[in-house]
């Protein structure tokens, strides 16, 4: 097997920095070794997942996971897909973004990267090995719509998924799928100024209903959206900070600064996507099917254990995530937010849609 690497940079202005190259088989022969006393078969292609009754070692005094925590792990379509030009899939504002001189270190891009998509046999399979039961991949929004939106669909980029869906089951890991790891199709950015317009929310609320319609026979469980805060604060405004006694600005694709109002609205389509993605599952998807969003939250934690500490602490939290998962869970902003939040349209802000 031909060693493959996946580069988990730090993108940013100027460049990112890189980790060291560390070959996939490596990798999962490093993991194999530590995680929970597993070990992997002799063979990759006898590779069988340990059962779940096998004994594990001792661990007295340590809490036990709850029944049914799912062991497993992620990925993102941009980071090991590569094939960016094929079977009909669209650019990204991250194709973009990787191809811009000056981006990214050593101007590296994701137009190979693990080569998931002529590999994906070989990688469930590293994965069976690892004794992995869960695997949470996102799907390529141009792949599916390489404009997207509209017609034509590309019916290539779902047949992908579903022989990787198929993959997984077969191997007997459980399938979670992430709608939206950042990956905007770049007519969208184009067109109407990516997450900037509420025709992007709607967009990708026809996309979400499609894939649902598609993939819910099989994926019973579906992400939104990925981190809000990342590719928003991130990809529309970037944040600046000292790296080797420089001030460096740090920025995600498509690489926008846009003043705090225009921000603003821009968290604001964002969180009106994904409540117009979830009314699709649930209007295309089969029943029994779950979503919801994949937030990176911020929490705040009580100094004493007493009533008073902790209401305060639930307090902080709410308005820690006042712009994203608090207006998600309450369906509107808190007093706080909106009176911190200069809005280019207020009513936009006062109202849940």
């Amino acid at each position: 097997m031909v060693p493959r690497y996946c580069p988990y940079p730090l993108w940013m202005e100027g460049g990112a920095i890189m980790p060291e190259e560390f070959s996939r088989r490596g990798f999962t022969k490093a993991t194999g070794t530590i995680a929970l006393g597993m070990a992997a078969p002799a063979k990759l292609g006898d590779a069988q997942s340990l059962p779940d009754t096998q004994a594990r070692p001792a661990r007295q005094g340590l809490p036990e996971f709850p029944p049914g925590f799912r062991w497993g792990v992620a990925t993102s379509a941009y980071q090991i897909e590569g094939a960016v030009n094929e079977d009909g899939r669209g650019l990204s504002i991250w194709d973009t973004y990787a191809h811009t001189s000056g981006k990214i270190r050593n101007n590296e891009n994701g137009d190979v990267a693990d080569d998931h998509y002529h590999r994906y046999r070989e990688d469930v399979k590293l994965m069976q090995a690892m004794g992995v039961k869960a695997y949470r991949f996102s799907i390529a929004w141009p792949r599916i719509f390489p404009t997207g939106t509209g017609q034509p669909k590309n019916p290539r980029g779902v047949d992908f998924y579903s022989r990787l869906v198929d993959e997984l089951l077969a191997a007997g890991i459980e399938p979670f799928a992430t709608l939206y790891h950042w990956d905007l199709p770049q007519a969208l950015q184009d067109n109407y100024g990516g997450w900037q317009s509420r025709d992007t929310a709607r967009a990708f609320a026809d996309y979400s209903g499609y894939i649902a319609a598609k993939l819910s026979d099989r994926i019973k469980n579906f992400f939104t959206v990925n981190e809000f805060s990342a590719f928003v604060d991130m990809g529309y405004r970037g944040t600046e900070t000292q790296v080797g006694g420089k001030v460096v600005t740090i920025g995600f694709a498509p690489g926008l600064r846009l003043p705090p109002a225009e921000l603003n609205q821009v968290r604001h389509n964002a969180v009106l996507g994904h409540g117009l993605s979830v009314q699709a599952i649930r209007a295309n998807g089969r029943s029994g099917t779950k979503c919801g969003p994949a937030e990176n939250i911020s929490t705040a934690v009580p100094v004493l254990e007493t009533s008073e500490h902790i209401t305060a602490a639930e307090i902080a939290t709410r308005e820690l995530n006042a712009a994203y998962l608090t207006v998600m869970l309450e369906g509107k902003y808190t007093e706080a937010y909106l009176n911190g939040a200069p809005a280019r349209t207020p009513q936009n802000l006062l109202t849940k849609t």
